[in-house]
């Protein structure tokens, strides 16, 4: 090379002394001639091929010639002509000795040559659809760069020798210059987008719009930071998925894999099982052992199938960190450079300025490594959340019934809330887990080349520290099993107390339940401080790390030889050392932590999607064909587990195509069972099922979606107006429809809240009858509902001339009046069909089945054969009875669970005719949803919060942070005084005082962390027992109301996730943010005595701090709280779709309930994407503002070079190098504390709700035994629903005896069940009074008054629990009462023949007992607590004949001495009373005893003729 310059007159190409030993460096001519040209172009040249081909590959459409494109273009030729001309231009003036500038020669034309190579990239890259080029971005940054030496030295020799000598070259290289920078600008910017996919989208994400450039430094995102801060963001202002993280797109790809390695576990499994020898059992612990390496390898196939998925974009991360590891630890080098030149007198100032300008460029690059590492990172995790929830949520579709009972609905919940958390910080640290132990490998070999072999000090000191934290990592990970148990089981009761509150309010038992749930909390609070005591020992030992690591070292370096001198240098170089190694010794324990939980986690997910599914094999389904029979059972065994007792035995059925098939039978016989066998629901043991056809099923608990009327009965469907009335007409739906607030289009709240029984029950009907199906599998749809009712449903849907005559209907029923009409009856007796065929077959046979009918049909059979005859011409208002009108708060019929109700029709305000069309939105709303509170959080939330610590517990903590920082600054000036000691003769002087002091300091300041963050934990455990406890006090005191209009999935997530974060996060936020604002205020103190100049530069620096962090937290807590909204739906949703996942398969509508969920998944994905990007936006700003304080600390220092020692330069630069990481600590952690103080502000939403009057009075003198007598008095008694109704009960005025029998009748509307709402109190008099005994019931607590009299409701709710803890929460009653009672019930032999008898364990809603079997429990209950008053809302409809009978007659025998009153649906039960109120629109119309209103003629005459008993 240098021949080749020295041919063309040039100096050689390289010379130190003109370089570096210089005041006044610069380049060789030669140098600038050919390295600083042939750079760029041999970059461009050598990558080409390989960009090419990556284009080639990648085909994103053709984009239109831009602006920007031509703009770029012509630049180009215009570069490439600068070459052209100056080549042509020597050719034909040195032509003669041409040799002699073969340099000159070549660098144009080879530059020209690469800049037509560029423009062909250019255009390569417009028709492959690149819009923004990272290659030529960097090609362009490289040329500028070389463009800069050749710039500074025209510059310098036009100073020097004037413009005018050579004006032309002098033009010519400032036009190439300014053109080259150009291009480098216009390549900052991004193309537009090819064509054809700007308009599909709606607010697409700006990402893609954008350039590298804008990508890399997060630009792009500035638009929505502004957005958020000038106005707090809504939902439609967040930009839509990208099609690359949408549920669709992910789970498409990923389902097919993860159903390929499930089989894959499954032969594995079956080779072991086929292993071991047939006939031997293995041994308990051996099972065990197998059932866990089960779990442990499904976990890991669930990680292998989410690595291929998403390993190679996370490798790209991985790349970037590596990059920034780079140079991180070119940082400490650079450092080592510029102590040196401090301690160098006659080195030059340019060095200084040149070594701080490489500092302050080093960390800016590393800045922006690392935070596309985190973005990359956090959209794997964003991506495997959608990835888990949705294979999650179609497993819960295809899960088995014996599967399904081992995890209840809240676990699955918590897999899709907490474990996908899990694998999502998983992502987040996995790398850590192996680059980390790289990182402190590398640290300690650069602290040797510095210290020796007293860096071995430093290594012992973190083999010391390590263990330690391993110990406590273990012990902690094993508190938080316990501590999750405990939240389980809490989370668990907390559902159900939701969805029984009803109950709970009835008997009074909330003080019960609290105690439970309160047990829970304390076990679990218990838990999380012992772990967070240990994690206090965790975090001293690792923020005293760097001091202790420090201190070893230079102990054993000082004191092995005397020799050894600790100047500034060794010192500041190896303490930035010791701080880089502070990261990766802190992510470390973290990593390996969160991988622990993250295995445990992929663990519980691997169990749930690898669990038994439903076999398709189970029912045969095929298309419906001409052939008589549409239903075949032969020979079928069906079991609910694999394992399990048969539940069904030997069944042989076959169906002609459309009959109807009547299943009868006692309670707990197999109905139901039968039902779920021919919808594949059960295990085959062996036989043969087959249906032919579509199926539609009638489940006998309603299941019903929290939608509108129209969409649970459209199901999906579109809505064929002509079909869907006479549907709703025939289902007897059409007044109920008057009634609702808006129609079919009124919400109903989850479960059906604000429906009657009967209703939902309808509902439920309707949506099967509009299916048209061909098959019908009804399970008792007629139980919920009135006599006539059903009578009419029979006739118009289900009997001969319905609306379902052609098809094939399989009705399981109680109702004997129905049996004739059926073609098939089959009787069922514990699992097998004892008898079957036509009804009068079977009378004939005089089997148990005639007796049976003999016995109870009298009664019915007259009343239903009166009922066809009589009452044909009242469709509507036989119906009448039976729906229930609904306003928008408070449905009394919700309250008391009766299918008859009364809000006067007439006090529903009427939509006007006009306006029947535009129905107001809200009219037919219900629940709220979860609303995102705006704007900044408010100070209030952090009065209440530091208020519930107190401020005794809060200024020792301010103290002990500002001991703990004083103590940390005092060590660090310390070590610089020392590092400036003079050295006499090879030695410092007192060096064993100086380690002396210096360990003293650190220990003071180690004692003192432990101190700070175990008193924050104990404050957070304060502060979060009283938050939840108030938050639960406040929910158990809230009206019926509140329940109606507040969805379960919100309250839970209240009680789950935001309890959670006021547990952890608020206390960890706070940890952080007081260390580093702490720690911060030491960096900038330390500066400033150094270079008392920078506070010039600090102020406008924190000005510009606090600004981006005001844009940033604004914009953060708002999507936060977006983000927290838009993730309850999602529970909701996983909720219902769990508890109907029978039904949805039934109608096989599996497919639309994926969409939806995808959809909210998608919808929550929204605001999470601009969250995290928000921190990295964030992050990079700050970082340059911290970089420029590096900047600042390093010039200054180089300037005041003549005055500042090194020791202090060191301390000051080495601190500087700290702000980045502080700053962007504090921001997140104060965001972090910001956004979760949030569920501080959600939890205490509660508070301020209307709640109920007080449990129970102090001091009120109520007689223990009262009432005694068991007398009512009604006067002038008025009740309504909410303000500005009509009243519900008007001026009621009645005296009921003691051991008087009252039955209350009327048409719905007409106000019976608001008598019991009212004696309950579970609404408030509006006006009057009601007296119990002479005791005014408004003037007593609410639980002496419900504890003391007694209702047997219509829906049988049980807890989960032992069965005696559902009869006797209090444990008040000995034992012997309770078998008592349940001998009265008529269950002491089921009970008795139970495993564990009065201690068996019912399932979450009881689900392991017959609805039959729950409704005697709920007798019980009354038995048991034998009070003087008894409310019995009938409720026998879910039961069979005979078992209604046991119940009437125990009522008769057992409360012979008590007052009752019954809300009678069906008159003759209330036959022999004393007394009959009939009650009409809120007044009493007539009251008399049976027979004298009979004898009247009257309204009550007029209804015992309807129901056929006169």
């Amino acid at each position: 090379m240098d021949a080749f310059c020295r041919l063309s007159g040039l100096d050689p190409l390289w010379d130190w002394n003109r370089t570096w030993y210089t005041a006044n460096p610069d380049l060789t001519q030669c140098f600038q001639n050919t390295v600083l040209v042939w750079v760029p172009c041999f970059y461009l040249w050598l990558l080409a091929p390989f960009y090419c081909l990556h284009l080639y590959c990648h085909d994103s459409g053709r984009i239109r010639m831009s602006g920007l494109c031509t703009a770029k273009m012509v630049l180009g030729f215009l570069l490439a002509s600068f070459g052209f001309v100056e080549f042509f231009y020597i050719l034909l003036e040195r032509s003669q000795e041409i040799q002699h500038h073969m340099v000159f020669l070549l660098s144009p034309i080879i530059r020209s040559m690469t800049v037509i190579l560029a423009l062909c990239i250019i255009q390569l890259e417009r028709i492959r659809g690149c819009r923004s080029s990272v290659f030529l971005f960097l090609f362009w940054v490289l040329a500028v760069v070389c463009s800069l030496v050749p710039l500074r030295a025209k510059i310098q020799l036009a100073l020097d020798e004037g413009i005018a000598s050579d004006i032309v070259r002098y033009l010519a290289f400032f036009s190439y210059f300014t053109i080259q920078l150009t291009e480098l600008f216009l390549c900052c910017f991004a193309d537009q987008p090819p064509e054809g996919k700007s308009a599909l989208e709606k607010n697409p994400c700006p990402v893609k719009n954008a350039s590298f450039l804008s990508k890399i430094l997060f630009w792009w995102f500035t638009g929505l930071v502004v957005k958020g801060y000038r106005t707090p963001l809504a939902a439609e202002d967040l930009w839509t998925l990208r099609e690359e993280d949408t549920s669709q797109k992910i789970i498409s790809e990923l389902q097919q894999e993860w159903t390929a390695q499930c089989a894959k576990l499954q032969r594995q499994e079956k080779a072991l099982a086929s292993g071991v020898a047939l006939g031997s059992r293995l041994p308990d612990q051996a099972q065990l052992l197998r059932k866990l390496q089960k779990e442990q390898s499904s976990g890991f196939f669930l990680l292998r199938t989410l690595a291929r998925k998403f390993g190679p974009y996370f490798l790209t991360g991985t790349l970037c960190i590596i990059f920034h590891d780079a140079f991180m630890f070119a940082i400490p080098q650079v450092l080592s450079l510029l102590l040196s030149f401090m301690k160098d007198e006659d080195a030059p100032l340019w060095k200084g300025y040149f070594y701080a300008t490489l500092m302050f460029l080093l960390s800016c690059l590393q800045s922006l490594f690392n935070h596309q590492y985190m973005y990359t990172c956090f959209t794997v995790g964003m991506r495997v959340k959608t990835a888990v929830m949705g294979l999650v949520y179609r497993k819960s579709l295809v899960i088995n019934s014996s599967a399904r009972r081992t995890c209840t609905v809240g676990e699955i919940v918590n897999l899709v809330s907490a474990d996908t958390q899990k694998l999502m910080d998983f992502v987040v640290y996995f790398n850590a887990v192996w680059l980390a132990p790289i990182e402190i490998a590398l640290c300690l070999f650069f602290l040797w080349q510095h210290l020796g072999p007293s860096a071995l000090a430093g290594i012992a000191t973190v083999i010391l520290i390590f263990p330690l934290n391993g110990f406590i990592a273990k012990k902690r990970s094993k508190l938080q099993e316990v501590q999750m148990k405990f939240m389980d089981g809490r989370i668990r009761l907390m559902n159900e107390i939701l969805n029984g509150i009803k109950i709970l309010k009835f008997y009074a038992w909330e003080k019960a339940f609290l105690e439970q749930v309160l047990g829970y909390r304390e076990k679990e609070l218990k838990a999380l401080k012992k772990s967070q005591i240990l994690y206090s020992i965790s975090i001293a030992s690792f923020n005293s790390s760097s001091f202790l690591i420090a201190f070893a070292m230079f102990g054993v370096y000082v004191t092995i030889d005397a020799r050894n001198v600790l100047d500034a240098q060794k010192v500041f170089v190896s303490m930035a050392l010791i701080n880089i190694l502070k990261t990766p010794l802190s992510q470390l324990p973290f990593a390996i932590s969160t991988t622990m939980q993250a295995v445990v986690s992929l663990r519980r997910l691997g169990k749930y999607l690898c669990s038994e599914e439903l076999k398709t094999d189970n029912v045969s389904k095929t298309a419906l064909s001409s052939d008589a029979e549409q239903i075949v059972i032969e020979n079928g065994t069906f079991s609910w587990s694999a394992e399990g007792q048969p539940c069904l035995k030997r069944i042989n059925v076959r169906v002609p195509r459309g009959s109807l098939v009547a299943v009868v039978g006692h309670v707990g016989s197999g109905k139901s069972s039968l039902l779920s066998a021919l919808l594949g629901e059960t295990e085959k043991r062996n036989g043969s099922v087959t249906v032919k056809g579509s199926v539609a099923y009638v489940p006998q608990q309603a299941w019903i979606q929290n939608a509108t009327v129209q969409d649970n009965i459209t199901f999906g469907r579109d809505k064929l107006k002509t079909w869907y009335n006479r549907v709703l007409e025939a289902c007897a739906l059409l007044p109920d429809l008057d009634i609702l607030p808006a129609g079919d289009a009124t919400e109903i709240g989850e479960k059906g809240l604000n429906l009657s029984g009967g209703q939902k029950q309808r509902v439920s009907l309707a949506r099967a009858v509009y299916r048209k199906a061909d098959v019908y599998l009804l399970d008792d749809p007629l139980s919920a509902v009135d006599a006539h009712v059903g009578q009419h449903i029979f006739d118009k849907v289900i009997g001969p001339k319905g609306v379902l005559r052609d098809k094939t209907r399989v009705l399981v029923t109680h109702g004997t009046s129905f049996l004739p009409q059926a073609d098939l009856i089959l009787v069922m007796v514990d699992g097998e069909i004892t008898e079957s065929g036509s009804y009068q077959e079977l009378l004939s046979r005089n089997g148990s089945f005639a007796e049976f009918i003999r016995t109870f049909a009298n009664t019915e059979r007259k009343e239903s054969v009166m009922q066809r005859a009589g009452s044909r011409r009242s469709n509507a208002r036989l119906s009448m009875i039976d729906f229930m009108p609904f306003s928008r708060d408070l449905s009394q019929e919700q309250l008391i669970g009766g299918d008859t109700t009364n809000t006067n029709l007439q006090n529903m305000e009427p939509v006007s005719e006009i306006d029947q069309e535009q129905i107001p939105e809200d009219l037919g709303k219900l629940t709220e949803a979860d609303k995102a509170f705006t704007g900044r959080v408010k100070l209030e939330m952090y009065k209440k919060y530091f208020k519930t610590i107190g401020l005794a517990l809060i200024i020792p903590i301010v103290f002990l942070y500002a001991f703990q920082q004083g103590a940390s600054l005092a060590y660090n000036y310390w070590l610089s005084m020392w590092a400036d000691d003079p050295v006499v003769n090879g030695t410092q002087i007192d060096t064993d005082l100086k380690l002396a002091v210096f360990g003293a300091f650190g220990f003071a300041q180690g004692i003192a962390i432990f101190g700070t963050t175990v008193a924050i934990s104990v404050c957070g455990i304060i502060a979060s027992r009283h938050l939840h406890m108030d938050l639960l006090i406040n929910v158990l005191r809230s009206p019926m109301s509140f329940f109606e209009s507040t969805p379960s999935g919100n309250l839970l997530n209240r009680f789950a996730k935001e309890i959670d974060a006021i547990d952890c996060m608020v206390p960890e936020g706070l940890k952080m943010m007081l260390s580093y604002v702490f720690k911060l205020l030491e960096v900038c103190i330390i500066v400033l005595m150094a270079t008392p100049f920078a506070a010039v530069i600090i102020l406008p620096l924190s000005f510009l701090y606090a600004c981006v962090q005001s844009f940033y937290v604004a914009t953060s807590c708002q999507l936060r709280r977006l983000e927290a909204v838009s993730r309850s739906p999602i529970y909701t949703h996983f909720n219902e779709t769990v508890q109907g996942a029978s039904v949805i398969r039934a109608f096989g509508e599996q497919p639309r309930f994926i969409l939806q969920a995808n959809e909210r998944v998608d919808f929550n994905q929204t605001s999470y994407f601009p969250r995290f990007v928000a921190t990295r936006w964030l992050a990079v700003n700050l970082e340059f503002v911290g970089n420029g304080v590096v900047l600042a600390a390093a010039i200054l220092s180089v300037m005041g070079k003549s005055t500042l020692s090194p020791g202090i330069v060191g301390l000051a630069v080495s601190h500087s190098l700290q702000v980045t990481g502080i700053l962007s600590w504090i921001v997140r952690a104060w965001t972090d504390v910001e956004n979760n103080i949030v569920s501080v502000e959600r939890v205490n939403e509660y508070a301020d709700t209307a709640k109920e009057a007080s449990w129970t009075i102090e001091g009120s003198a109520l007689p223990p035994a009262w009432p005694q007598k068991g007398m009512i008095e009604f006067q002038d008694y008025g009740l309504q629903y909410r303000k500005g109704l009509e009243l519900a009960l008007k001026g009621i005025t009645l005296n009921v005896q003691e051991r008087e029998k009252v039955g209350i009748v009327g048409r719905t509307g007409a106000g019976k069940s608001s008598l019991a709402l009212g004696i309950f109190r579970i609404l408030e008099a509006a006006k009057g009074k009601i007296f119990v005994d002479g005791v005014n019931i408004a003037d007593i607590g609410l639980h002496d008054l419900r504890s003391r009299i007694t209702i047997i409701p219509q829906d049988p709710v049980l807890f989960s629990g032992s069965l005696r803890m559902n009869l006797d929460p209090f444990d008040t009653y000995s034992d012997e009462e309770v078998w008592n009672a349940l001998e009265l019930a008529h269950l002491k032999n089921f009970v008795s023949n139970l495993p564990d008898k009065l201690n068996y364990e019912c399932s979450e809603g009881g689900e392991n007992l017959s609805l039959g079997q729950r409704q005697l429990v709920c007798l019980a209950r009354a038995l048991l607590r034998k009070t003087k008053i008894l409310v019995l809302d009938e409720a026998t409809a879910a039961v069979d004949l005979e078992t209604d009978t046991l119940i009437q007659s125990t009522i008769r025998i057992q409360f012979e001495d008590c007052t009752v009153l019954t809300i009678a649906h069906r008159l003759n039960t209330i036959m022999d009373y004393t007394r009959v109120i009939v009650m009409d629109r809120g007044h009493i119309s007539e009251m008399d005893s049976p027979a004298n209103l009979i004898a009247q003629r009257g309204q009550f005459y007029r209804m015992c003729r309807e129901a056929g008993l006169v």
